[in-house]
């Protein structure tokens, strides 16, 4: 009984002492666990996160091996494609004609101006003409003068000759028939020899006169000399006025033909010599184009190809032209031939010397493969080529190519509908190297 009693007693002393033992120790403990714990969670911690970051950071840049690195490509699709030349020429009439005076003299006047169209025969430049129409009008006078004088011997000469004529041959008839008579008596003795001699020389003197009337109105006809004479004279003042007609004209300069003046360079008062260009005319007639092209070009140009132009002036009009001629030399300094097109429907903006823009179409195909000029490789060569996405991985296809557009390449060989092709300026990515397509929808 009594341990029995004792031992409440005891243990609950026995608790404080051990309470009082325990308590120092176990406030040192729990501070080292704490802190141990703190410790750890904070190296874990240290360790985690670098290791999370390692991780992200292999993850990013494998991204590429694993999934592809994102590209963006264009796609080979079907449709029209159309080849061109591409060349600069200027607009020129079918010809240019110089203006020049044929004689020296002073400018009196100038009707007309630069740029003015002109018709054929239109006065351009008038020259000082006072000398040549007095000669004219001289020469007139002596053709009026030798006109009168042929009249003359027509209506006055030639009718007075012949009545000369015909009195001259009655007069020769009646001597004939004095003179028998005459001759008669003498032979019977009834007059002398002297009255017969008289007889005999009065018949010739008017036999004389007869044969000077009879040469007289042969002179005169139309076949005479007086008559040819007057006939000469005539020519030659006609002559002589149409030499002073000719000088006149020559201080008139007319236009040769219908067309526009397009420079000039002489002014009232000037003095002109001959043969120095004073103007320049643009004639009317077909314009054309003068276009030099590249050598490396020739074999795709031939006769009768459209061509789109477009004067550099006038950007966004455009206008049709013919290919009508291809010089047969090459300019070797140039290494260009020379081609011209015709225009049968000029713009009226358009001017000679105008510069402009020709787009020849040298071929055409309705329905074929083409890809953009930006993903071909070595283009030039003879060998093409172009980097193909298949199955996720790039691959090198050597293509065969066809008709070149403007931004359009055709391709043979090679190649199917859709492909998807990398731009050519793209040099990171390399041949079976996995890649990933930026989403963009292929054409259809």
């Amino acid at each position: 009984m009594d341990n029995l009693e004792d031992k409440p007693t005891d243990k609950p002393a026995e608790k404080k002492v051990t309470e009082a033992a325990k308590s120092a120790p176990f406030k040192t403990t729990v501070s080292d666990e704490v802190i141990a714990t703190k410790w750890y969670k904070q190296s874990k911690f240290k360790i985690i996160v670098p290791i999370i970051l390692l991780v992200c950071i292999a993850a990013y840049f494998a991204r590429n091996v694993i999934l592809g690195t994102p590209i963006d490509v264009q796609y080979a699709t079907t449709g029209e494609l159309t080849q061109t030349v591409v060349a600069s020429g200027r607009i020129l009439t079918p010809q240019r004609i110089s203006i020049a005076a044929e004689t020296i003299g002073r400018v009196a006047g100038i009707p007309v101006i630069e740029g003015q169209a002109v018709k054929h025969g239109q006065l351009l430049i008038q020259l000082n003409d006072a000398d040549e129409r007095a000669n004219v009008a001289n020469a007139n006078a002596a053709l009026l003068q030798a006109n009168a004088k042929l009249r003359q011997l027509r209506e006055v000469v030639l009718p007075s000759a012949n009545q000369w004529l015909s009195q001259a041959n009655s007069n020769v008839v009646q001597l004939r028939k004095q003179l028998a008579r005459t001759a008669e008596l003498k032979q019977k003795g009834f007059i002398s020899q002297a009255q017969l001699d008289t007889a005999k020389r009065d018949f010739d003197v008017a036999n004389s006169q007869a044969n000077a009337a009879r040469l007289q109105v042969q002179t005169n006809q139309a076949s005479g000399s007086d008559l040819a004479l007057a006939n000469a004279a005539i020519a030659q003042v006609s002559a002589s006025l149409q030499l002073a007609q000719v000088k006149l004209q020559e201080n008139a300069i007319l236009a040769p033909a219908d067309g526009t003046l397009i420079s000039r360079d002489v002014e009232v008062g000037d003095i002109v010599q001959p043969s120095k260009e004073l103007m320049v005319l643009a004639a009317n007639g077909k314009t054309q184009i003068a276009v030099l092209l590249d050598e490396k070009n020739i074999a795709k140009i031939s006769l009768n190809q459209p061509a789109l132009a477009s004067a550099d002036a006038f950007a966004d009009q455009r206008f049709n032209a013919v290919v009508s001629y291809i010089n047969p030399g090459i300019d070797a300094t140039r290494g260009s031939v020379e081609i011209k097109l015709l225009v049968d429907n000029p713009p009226a903006y358009l001017r000679q010397d105008m510069t402009v823009s020709v787009d020849i179409i040298t071929a055409h195909r309705a329905n074929t493969l083409m890809i953009p000029s930006a993903t071909l490789h070595d283009a030039s060569s003879n060998a093409p080529w172009v980097m193909v996405v298949r199955n996720k991985h790039t691959v090198r296809q050597s293509v065969k190519l066809g008709l070149r557009g403007d931004n359009k390449v055709e391709v043979l060989e090679g190649l199917k509908t859709g492909e998807a092709l990398l731009l050519a300026n793209i040099g990171t990515i390399k041949p079976n190297q996995r890649v990933l397509i930026n989403k963009n929808k292929p054409p259809k």
